[in-house]
């Protein structure tokens, strides 16, 4: 539960920052691909930060948490920050 409070805060926290701030789409699609994709695609996707080897190992160790979270609950975090974005798009 931890650990989806702390995803959810973090996307409270960088989409919303202004009162009329919207989701860079780039941050939508990372952020769903950090929820549902497998590590490996997500490490590809992450290539395009040429992040350093130890940020990138970095975001895939907590990223084996949440892949430990179930399905269901993914799909209603999924649906929370669609409408965080929504929200913070108007």
């Amino acid at each position: 539960m931890r650990l989806f409070l702390s995803v959810l805060l973090v996307a409270l926290a960088l989409c919303c920052y202004e009162a009329n701030a919207s989701a860079c789409p780039a941050f939508v699609a990372d952020l769903s691909g950090f929820l549902w994709k497998t590590p490996g695609l997500f490490k590809l996707s992450l290539a395009k930060y040429n992040a350093p080897e130890e940020a990138v190992q970095a975001v895939l160790d907590v990223k084996s948490c949440t892949d430990n979270i179930s399905i269901p609950r993914k799909t209603i975090l999924t649906e929370i920050l669609g409408q965080i974005t929504e929200k913070c798009a108007n």
